[in-house]
């Protein structure tokens, strides 16, 4: 079965079961959907992520029956790339209850569609359940269910929280037992393996929670008053057992990928050749997402990606540019299913390939450095490779890893930490990047937040500041993306900021602690200048931060209301480096 008929079987099963099929969102989350939850996080992990909102009683306009198949991101396990299940973009096809159904249907349905509809041998799939402890009692209503769809005692397995229990996102909120499903690579006896001590064998193929409890801020439990089912089963494993493949490379979403790499290597090492696939798979779709190489946050991510595809390349002798050929590969792959990736394939190589370009020209020269380096690498050294190489830490530890050389963190991070001080004492040497202190100096200020804030409302949310300077004449402000801006996208981001100031907008100043800034949606920085405590100003109609247009974490100073701003106009949009951008604007 290909990755196509795969998708539409699952969503067709569960539209007929009631469901109401809804798009994949974006991989990077929605501010909205971030507060709803206790922890901000930079990309969607998980299906259930972008239904927050809805699992917390928010009702769904499709209803309490949902399916769908959701793009996801997870870089927490970067360094396993290359084994045989660990990828960082994959797919999860997912169910939800949101108060509707619960483990009877839940449970059922799974078993059905892993057997009745993918054939998948039924002697081979095992399963495990809550255990229980003083906190929720061992999940008997599971067991029963898997009881009487057939699957033997000693298929089921009884574990604790570490394995058998979901949540909550942060330190309370929504929680409870969960099922997993699992298939036996191997077959046979199990010889007292399961899937705590040999994930190998056993693979998990499927995840069905019941978020039955609450955790509350003492650390007890009450029952919700909604209890939800959130399923997800990962695309790229089920696939494996379905193609009958040893791993997901040689699956039908990867495998494209896998035979223009080794085409185009003059050497083949196969953990190299699964890293370029997955990480340029996983490129390709952050860049469609709005995500632009950078120092910061997604960004820093996605360069980190980008330049690891480049260095395992090396090893493999890829001499050409390779990064566009692989993007087409991933678009092909992928287009029927995400049409965006058909329509911003152009941006998306234009992007990826001067990301290559740049890093290219360094590695040679930082990789020639690295081995002119006698011994372990000191914090000097590391910090060399980052500012004069464009090596960001982790390929320096990776570099030593297969020298079998140890690296000083900890020295590389009293130079990073000293670096980013002198830089912000350069420009912090005025407050907010004001070069002057006047008053229409401080009304200019205040204009580049409406801008910013209408810039993400134009561009998308990737639109974040990287720089700015303001005198008494003109104000000039830089931002992450990677398109010139339209003539029409100017006119809206003007617009919107002169609607702003016309409706007499009060700018208000708030200290708050970092984590409840970020949390109320606050924009900045997050974990480069600022302390535990920080200063926000937010502009709106009202005097609630939730409810204002505008919130960043800044230093002022400001206009006391939109409406002494005057008039805003943008002067001129240029390109401020590769996938930044640069807009130069005054008020009349």
């Amino acid at each position: 079965m290909k990755s196509k008929e795969l998708r539409q079987r699952y969503l067709k099963f569960f539209q007929k079961l009631g469901h109401t099929v809804i798009p994949s969102a974006s991989l990077v989350p929605k501010e909205d959907v971030e507060l709803a939850g206790t922890q901000r996080v930079l990309f969607t992990t998980a299906g259930m992520h972008p239904l927050v909102p809805y699992l917390m009683g928010q009702p769904h306009p499709g209803g309490k029956r949902l399916v769908n198949v959701q793009k996801c991101m997870r870089t927490v396990d970067i360094d396993e790339v290359g084994d045989e299940t660990h990828n960082t973009f994959f797919e999860m096809l997912g169910n939800w209850s949101l108060g509707d159904y619960w483990k009877e249907e839940a449970i059922s349905w799974s078993y059905e569609f892993l057997v009745n509809i993918l054939k998948l041998d039924a002697s081979r799939i095992y399963v495990s359940v809550f255990a229980g402890d003083s906190d929720a009692p061992f999940d008997q209503e599971s067991f029963d269910i898997w009881r009487k769809m057939g699957v033997a005692e000693d298929h089921i397995f009884k574990f604790g929280k570490g394995n058998n229990w979901w949540g909550p996102v942060g330190p309370t909120g929504p929680c409870g037992p969960d099922t997993e499903m699992f298939y036996d690579t191997v077959g046979g006896p199990k010889n007292g393996e399961d899937p705590d001590n040999n994930n190998q064998r056993f693979v998990e193929i499927w995840n069905d929670v019941f978020m039955a409890y609450d955790k509350q801020a003492d650390g007890s439990y009450k029952e919700l008053s909604q209890r939800n089912v959130d399923t997800g089963m990962g695309l790229e494993r089920i696939l494996r057992f379905l193609q009958k493949a040893p791993t997901a490379y040689e699956t039908d979403v990867f495998a494209p990928l896998m035979k223009k790499i080794e085409d185009l290597a003059n050497t083949y090492e196969v953990r190299s050749a699964r890293i370029v696939a997955d990480h340029i798979r996983s490129s390709v779709f952050l860049v469609s997402d709005g995500v632009i190489p950078s120092n910061l946050e997604r960004g820093y991510i996605l360069r980190r990606l980008i330049r690891r595809a480049i260095r395992h390349a090396s090893l493999l002798k890829i001499d050409a540019d390779f990064l566009g050929d692989l993007t087409k590969i991933v678009v092909k792959t992928y287009g029927d299913f995400y049409p965006n990736l058909v329509e911003s394939q152009d941006a998306i190589i234009d992007s990826l390939q001067k990301e290559e370009q740049k890093f290219k020209r360094a590695l040679a020269a930082g990789i020639h450095q690295f081995e002119k380096i006698a011994g372990d690498i000191s914090g000097h050294d590391a910090f060399d490779l980052y500012q004069n190489y464009g090596f960001p830490i982790e390929l320096t530890i990776e570099l030593a890893v297969e020298k079998e050389k140890q690296v000083d963190v900890k020295g590389f991070e009293e130079m990073f930490k000293k670096h980013q001080d002198l830089s912000r004492q350069a420009g912090e040497k005025t407050k907010g990047g004001l070069a002057v202190q006047s008053d229409k100096a401080a009304k200019l200020h205040t204009a580049t937040h409406l801008m910013h804030q209408a810039l993400r409302d134009v561009l998308g949310n990737h639109a974040h500041q990287t720089g700015s300077h303001i005198t008494d004449v003109r104000l000039r402000f830089d931002f992450t993306h990677d398109a010139k801006m339209t003539e029409d996208q100017i006119k809206k981001v003007e617009d919107i900021v002169n609607e702003k100031i016309h409706d007499s907008l009060k700018v208000h100043k708030e200290v708050m602690p970092k984590a409840a800034a970020s949390q109320v949606g606050a924009i900045g920085l997050f974990d480069d200048k600022y302390g535990d405590l920080v200063n926000i100003y937010y502009i709106g109609a009202g005097d609630k931060i939730e409810d204002a247009y505008s919130k960043e974490f800044c230093g002022g100073p400001h206009a006391e209301n939109t409406k002494d701003l005057g008039h805003f106009k943008i002067l001129k949009e240029e390109s401020a480096g590769a996938g930044v951008r640069r807009i130069y604007a005054t008020i009349e």
